[in-house]
C-alpha cells in the first residue's frame, strides 16, 4: 500500500512539476515586462494606468523594434550600438553567445535546413544524434580535412552546449524528427518514453 501511495506521489508531482514551472516563469515574465515597461512610461503617462497596458506597450516596442532593424538602413546603425559589446573581452563572450543562440530560432535562420542525423562510426555499434550543421567543408579554413563531410552539432544532456564534429558524410543516417524534438530529448538526456508522449496528447505536426 505504501509503495502504491509513494507511485501515485511521485507521479503526480512529474505531472504538476512542469505545468507549475511553465506557469511561474511566465508569470514573472509578464510581471518583470509589465513593471520596466511601466516604469520607462509613467514620467509620459502619469497616474494614468490600465492593469496590461504595460505589457501591450512593451510587445508593441520590441514589434517597432522589430521593424526597425530589418530595415537596411538600421544595420550600420545597429552595428555602432553592438560595438561596445562586440569588442570588450568578457562582455563579447557573452553577448556573441547569447545573440548566436537568439539568431538560432530567429525566422531567419536555416533551422529548415538542418537536418537530424545518427552518427555511426565505422565498426562500432554506437549512434549518437545530432544536427548537420554544414553541409560542405570546402570554403573552411586551411587545415580541416577535405571531401565529401560535413558539420555534425551533438548537444549535451541537462545543458545548453554540445561538440560540433566533422565527419565523412556516409557516416550519418537522417533520422525523421524536427530539430526541436531532438533538441528537447537531448536535453533530458532522451528519458522520454512511448507512455510519457501518449500520456502528453498527440503529437502536432
Amino acid at each position: 500500500m505504501s509503495k502504491l501511495v509513494y507511485q501515485y506521489f511521485f507521479r503526480g508531482l512529474i505531472t504538476a512539476l512542469p505545468l507549475g514551472l511553465t506557469v511561474y516563469l511566465f508569470y514573472i515574465f509578464l510581471s518583470w515586462s509589465e513593471t520596466l515597461t511601466m516604469q520607462l512610461i509613467r514620467p509620459f503617462i502619469g497616474e494614468f494606468y490600465v492593469p496590461g497596458m504595460g505589457l501591450l506597450l512593451g510587445i508593441a516596442g520590441i514589434l517597432l523594434l522589430g521593424f526597425l532593424v530589418s530595415q537596411r538602413a538600421a544595420g550600420k546603425l545597429l552595428s555602432w550600438v553592438e560595438l561596445p559589446f562586440t569588442n570588450l573581452p568578457v562582455v563579447k563572450s557573452i553577448y556573441s553567445s547569447l545573440k548566436d543562440f537568439a539568431d538560432y530560432f530567429s525566422p531567419r535562420s536555416n533551422q529548415a535546413a538542418q537536418t537530424v542525423v545518427a552518427l555511426k562510426l565505422p565498426g562500432y555499434p554506437l549512434e549518437v544524434v545530432g544536427l548537420v550543421t554544414r553541409q560542405r567543408v570546402d570554403d573552411l579554413p586551411a587545415g580541416f580535412l577535405r571531401g565529401d563531410r560535413v558539420a555534425v552539432y551533438l548537444p549535451l544532456g541537462y545543458m545548453i552546449g554540445g561538440y560540433t564534429v566533422f565527419v565523412p558524410r556516409d557516416w550519418t543516417q537522417p533520422i525523421d524528427m524536427s530539430v526541436e524534438e531532438a533538441m528537447r530529448s537531448s536535453l533530458f538526456a532522451w528519458m522520454r518514453t512511448e507512455e510519457t508522449d501518449s500520456a502528453a496528447g498527440p503529437r502536432r505536426p
